[in-house]
C-alpha cells in the first residue's frame, strides 16, 4: 500500500470516527474484516489506486472503498449511515501526511443482503491527491 493510500486511509477512519452521528452508531471501524464485531461497523476494503500524476508532480487517485454492515430488518438504519459517513469523508481535511487532497466525490453505495445475514453497503469515493 502506498503512502498516500495510508495517510488517506488513516484521516478517513479518524473521520468516520469522529463524525457525531457514526460515533453514536457505530461499533467499530476497523481497517479490513474484523475477527469479531458488534453490528453496525465499518470495515475497509481492497483500495484501487492509480496514477494521478503530471509533469511535475506525483499524484494517486484513489478509489476508498468501505463496507457499512449491519444486522437490522430493515435497511433504514444502513441508508442513514451511508449518508453520515458521505458528511465524514467530504469532511476530511485538506492535507492528509504529505498530500494535498484535489478532489473527492462520492461514486456510489450499493446495499445488498444475503437472505440468511446482514446488510451489507459498499460505499466508494474518489479521492485525487497530490504530493507537496
Amino acid at each position: 500500500m502506498s503512502d498516500a493510500v495510508i495517510a488517506l486511509q488513516t484521516a478517513a477512519t479518524a473521520a468516520l470516527e469522529t463524525h457525531p452521528a457514526l460515533a453514536q452508531s457505530l461499533n467499530g471501524v476497523y481497517d479490513g474484516p474484523p475477527v469479531r464485531a458488534v453490528f453496525p461497523y465499518i470495515a475497509f476494503t481492497e483500495n484501487l489506486v492509480t496514477d494521478w500524476s503530471t509533469k511535475t508532480e506525483t499524484g494517486r487517485e484513489v478509489r476508498l472503498a468501505f463496507t457499512i454492515w449491519d444486522d437490522g430488518d430493515v435497511p433504514a438504519r444502513l441508508h442513514q449511515l451511508i449518508g453520515h459517513s458521505q458528511e465524514a469523508i467530504a469532511a476530511l481535511p485538506e492535507m492528509v501526511g504529505g498530500w494535498q487532497i484535489a478532489s473527492n466525490i462520492f461514486l456510489r453505495g450499493l446495499i445488498a443482503r444475503d437472505a440468511a445475514g446482514p446488510w451489507a453497503a459498499l460505499v466508494e469515493h474518489r479521492i485525487r491527491m497530490l504530493q507537496i
